[in-house]
């Protein structure tokens, strides 16, 4: 008996010791934090005043005016960056796809390299990772004939949240791309005005870059920022078109670059595709329409069509059933 109490109050002991420990680290954690939140009193140096006026033609100053200034997490970021990085080779190395990986970067708008991506990536995995060891923890002290399932349970939740991050980097790239074919027509529309004004091509660009808001917008100031720094208006286009890796637009780049080199009309060519991508659009809210009719016979055939037959029947039912 004096031993069964002594081992209860042991576990016991040990219990609270582990709910302190984790408090403890997660107060420490967030007070670190906000003390990452605040400003600098240091003099800022030569690096970091640059850094911001270089963010458009430079990626290395892109990543330093990006960063923080402090990491909230200092000791255990340097003590997990190896395992995050041997994480995100592994990736690389079993998913394969860098060039498919950068060009959804690209389309999502996203500033990350793929070195970094993968890093985030392998951060996720050793994150469900950890999650599956506690459930495998879990069912073990549940049952010891878990032991399968606590198994498979911890490989099984890494690749599911490494299969996570990269679904959302899909999403965000088809999400950008939906918004950018949204603009298309609009953009193209501009540009016939701005040439058949009498301006020239760059000048167009500037314009439609300056007054407009979208991703189209800052796709065609990014092509502006690059010129005015020396890159040839064709190659800046041409690169454009190729990195972001949309059809239509890239037939654009092909018809401006062509009537930049050869002096071809180029007013009727961007009305013309202004029209296409309209009706483009037309079909393709068509095309939704009838995928969500297909969807919306759901709740009618499982809910409204039941319940309508339930009102017609009961009636006569109640009717028949009282006579009788």
């Amino acid at each position: 008996m004096i031993a069964a109490v002594g081992e209860a109050a042991s576990s016991r002991l040990g219990n609270q010791l582990g709910v302190a420990v984790l408090l403890g680290t997660v107060l420490g954690l967030g007070l670190w934090s906000l003390a990452a939140a605040a400003p600098a009193l240091s003099r800022p140096r030569l690096v970091d005043r640059i850094a911001p006026q270089l963010v458009d033609v430079s990626e290395a100053a892109r990543q330093h005016a990006n960063r923080r200034r402090l990491d909230p997490v200092p000791a255990l970021g340097r003590l997990l960056a190896p395992a995050v990085g041997s994480t995100g080779r592994l990736l690389a190395a079993l998913l394969g796809g860098g060039p498919d990986i950068e060009r959804r970067l690209r389309q999502a708008g996203s500033r990350h390299s793929l070195d970094r991506y993968r890093a985030e990536q392998g951060a996720w995995a050793l994150a469900g990772l950890g999650l599956g060891v506690l459930l495998a923890a879990l069912a073990l002290r549940e049952s010891a004939t878990n032991l399968l399932a606590a198994l498979v349970l911890p490989p099984m939740t890494a690749l599911a949240a490494a299969a996570v991050r990269d679904l959302l980097l899909r999403r965000a790239a088809a999400a950008r791309l939906r918004r950018i074919a949204s603009e298309y027509p609009t953009v193209l529309e501009f540009l016939s005005l701005s040439l058949a004004a009498g301006e020239g091509v760059f000048d167009a660009l500037v314009r439609v870059s300056r007054l407009g808001r979208g991703e189209l917008a800052a796709e065609l100031a990014d092509v502006v920022v690059r010129v005015r720094a020396g890159v040839p208006l064709a190659v800046a286009l041409r690169a454009t078109g190729r990195d972001l890796g949309w059809v239509p637009l890239e037939r654009t780049v092909d018809h401006v670059i062509t009537a930049i080199e050869r002096g071809a009309p180029l007013v009727e060519v961007l009305r013309a595709q202004a029209r296409d991508a309209r009706e483009l659009a037309k079909r393709d809210l068509l095309e939704q329409s009838g995928r969500k009719e297909v969807v919306m016979m759901v709740p009618l055939v499982a809910l409204v069509l039941p319940i309508t037959v339930l009102f017609a029947v009961f009636p006569s039912y109640f009717v028949l059933t009282s006579t009788f």
